[in-house]
């Protein structure tokens, strides 16, 4: 039996793609597609979703996804802003329920393969930062993709160090540190999805680099996220939890 699925902000581009791909993927059917002004709870009661897709905005994003707890469907959230406090939260509420839920700050498999890759990396080469390069319409910097690749580096390294002598002319000039990794976000026209994770060590530099071309890329991922939360019993951040 088709697995019933939700998709919340369907009307935007990353929600009409998952639409799309929803409908052709054998064993999911979409079953709803709301938007703004519409009662997301009703919603989910009337037809019957066992998974909600949530790709709206950061300022709703958690209120969605309780919404979707209470209801006893299980999220799939894409909508990046969610804070560590919020995402505590949800996940003790999915726990107490048994129920699977899955945020994933990139859908994109080659995406998270580039992170399982740069854990493995930072091992050896403790000198790293990071680039992330987004189409111009992106409101936040840095990306959660950037943001959570620092995090699975950290996990396995010390804070970049930072050269005493360094001085910025201009603040900013060296980006964000997050986790103690160095973050440059850039924002133009004409780029859809990019990351460079760049490592530097005595005469060579390693540079991992993965490049989304359209929206397209992080389809696979959205519908095997909508196929492996059924298999959870709590809500685990990020896509590498169930490859």
């Amino acid at each position: 039996m088709a697995i019933r699925i939700l998709v919340n902000g369907a009307s935007g581009k990353m929600g009409a793609e998952a639409c799309m791909a929803i409908k052709n993927s054998p064993g999911l059917q979409l079953v709803g597609m709301a938007g703004r002004g519409d009662d997301l709870s009703s919603m989910i009661k009337n037809n019957q979703a066992q998974v909600v897709v949530d790709f709206t905005i950061a300022t709703t994003a958690f209120d969605n996804a309780a919404k979707i707890i209470a209801a006893d469907a299980h999220p799939v959230i894409g909508t990046s802003g969610l804070s560590p406090d919020q995402l505590a939260l949800l996940t003790q509420r999915c726990a107490e329920k048994k129920l699977g839920g899955i945020v994933a700050p990139n859908f994109s498999i080659g995406a998270v393969l580039l992170m399982r890759c740069a854990k493995e990396c930072a091992r050896y080469f403790p000198d790293v930062e990071i680039l992330e390069l987004h189409h111009n319409q992106k409101i936040d910097a840095p990306s959660g993709t950037a943001l959570h690749t620092a995090e699975i580096i950290s996990a396995v390294k010390a804070e970049v160090p930072v050269n005493p002598a360094e001085k910025e002319l201009h603040k900013g000039a060296r980006g964000a540190r997050y986790q103690g990794i160095p973050i440059h976000s850039i924002r133009l026209p004409g780029l859809v999805a990019h990351e460079e994770v760049i490592f530097g060590g005595m005469g060579q530099t390693l540079t991992l680099r993965h490049d989304t071309l359209n929206r397209s890329a992080f389809m696979p991922g959205v519908c095997l996220a909508c196929h492996k939360v059924l298999e959870l019993e709590t809500l685990v951040y990020g896509l590498e939890h169930i490859l």
